[in-house]
């Protein structure tokens, strides 16, 4: 089964300062975070079709990563179609004329490769990472089912169940992700990320054929997509296949993405829930945040630095009070999700120890945020977390997978290269004073959404 991984709301892993570096990308999808400058250093050209290319040469190992990302998502499905982003990503690997039905991971495999997809709220993406000999194959592969997917009531049918059952796996299974899911659909009144990027179930049921091509047919464009290619190859020779194989499909008409603009929150939102398989209670705090993209965007970077005061490891404020001062929590983090191409989150969550009293873990992150907004953040702190950050950015230039992550998500969610690059300059630049006006427009009482998750028969 091919799909993201999400973090459940309690459970935000905590890394020592050291580890930064080999867990980039685990910090990158918490905290949505780009790299440092100098770093990725990509080559980027455009097809005469639209087809947008980035190049990242790394010549260390006879490795490529090639990703393909569109620039849709599940909040850009049709209203009453939730899931059908998703779906169609399972769908991708139906076959076409070239390649049929399930040969797709099968080839990349018997190549010694590996290959993945997964769907967000914003893009959808496409990965196979191989021997650098085997580049052109996966890009003819890839090119073909861009414009050549064939579907059919019989090929379609099977995989609604797989996704259903994924469903079941992943949130009927889990009291954590039920009530991640539920929190994101009371948080937002007109929004599409308040829709689960799986779908609902009733509406997942109902998705047709006809639904899954219509989807593709709109969204499916070399002039909505990004090809990203990182290890060893070349701009040159990348340019040479890409013209090749992606140059020969005819850009299309692609919808402007449009959402609707979600209200201002008047009032604090609580969610509880209680499950008879929970045995730690938990509570998370939840405030709608700018983005890179959208809203006070100045606010952005000081609030990811402000992530890492407050949650990033064992070194953190939330940590070491609640965990080790207090001994109100096993565990304590924040988060914060500044990728989104309309507006982010912001996040503080812990667990509080088996049979304790949540109560109490609640109003102590609470008063961690009260803290922040009062008294904002110290020189010290500051200067060794933002030191920590960009050292942690360096090791990034070793390995393959940061970088296509990274500015896939930046490319296709409002940024530009030029912000992936300029990451480090705009973390140097973060002050005390930015942290604390940052904090003072974010944690607004009346904007935040708590959800506690308890022990017991639901009620």
């Amino acid at each position: 089964m091919r799909r993201r991984v999400r973090l459940a709301p309690f459970r935000r892993p905590t890394l020592p300062r050291a580890a930064l570096g080999a867990a980039l990308l685990s910090a990158a999808a918490v905290a949505g975070a780009p790299l440092e400058a100098g770093v990725f250093n990509p080559k980027t050209f455009t097809l005469d079709n639209g087809l947008r290319v980035v190049v990242v040469e790394n010549p260390r190992a006879p490795i490529v990563v090639h990703t393909v990302w569109y620039r849709v998502g599940a909040a850009d499905e049709p209203p009453g179609k939730s899931g059908i982003a998703h779906f169609l990503e399972h769908l991708m690997f139906k076959g076409t004329p070239s390649v049929p039905s399930g040969q797709f991971s099968k080839i990349v495999a018997a190549n010694g490769g590996s290959d993945n997809a997964f769907t967000s709220q914003d893009y959808t993406a496409y990965v196979q990472r191989v021997a650098s000999d085997k580049l052109e194959l996966v890009m003819r592969m890839e090119a073909d089912r861009m414009a050549n997917l064939r579907l059919t009531d019989e090929k379609v049918a099977p995989e609604r169940g797989v996704v259903q059952e994924e469903r079941r796996q992943r949130t009927g299974n889990s009291p954590s992700a039920q009530l991640y899911e539920r929190r994101r659909a009371i948080a937002y009144l007109r929004h599409p990320y308040g829709i689960p990027v799986i779908g609902w179930k009733r509406e997942i049921d109902e998705l047709t054929t006809q639904d899954a091509l219509a989807f593709y047919r709109r969204h499916y464009a070399p002039n909505n997509a990004i090809l990203i290619v990182a290890g060893d190859a070349t701009a040159a020779g990348v340019r040479r296949l890409a013209e090749k194989y992606y140059g020969a499909i005819p850009r299309s008409p692609v919808p402007e993405r449009v959402r609707p603009v979600e209200p201002d929150q008047l009032a604090a939102k609580r969610i509880t829930m209680k499950n008879p398989r929970v045995h730690v209670p938990g509570v998370s705090i939840t405030w709608r945040a700018p983005s890179y993209s959208a809203g006070e965007t100045r606010h952005a970077y000081p609030l990811l630095v402000l992530s890492d005061i407050l949650g990033g490891g064992s070194t953190s404020r939330l940590h070491r009070r609640l965990v080790i001062e207090e001994r109100a929590a096993s565990g304590a983090g924040a988060g914060y999700l500044g990728t989104a191409l309309d507006m982010g989150e912001f996040s503080v969550s812990a667990s509080a120890l088996a049979g304790g009293d949540i109560a109490r873990t609640e109003a102590l992150l609470k008063e961690e945020i009260e803290r922040v907004v009062e008294r904002g953040v110290s020189e010290a702190e500051l200067a060794r977390t933002k030191r920590a950050m960009l050292a942690g950015a360096i090791y990034a230039r070793d390995g393959l997978r940061a970088s296509p992550r990274v500015i896939g998500r930046a490319l296709t969610t409002g940024q530009t290269i030029a912000d992936v690059e300029a990451w480090p300059e705009r973390i140097r630049a973060v002050t005390a004073a930015a942290v604390q006006d940052a904090a003072r427009a974010v944690f607004v009482e009346r904007r935040s959404v708590t959800a506690v998750l308890l022990p017991g028969p639901p009620g």
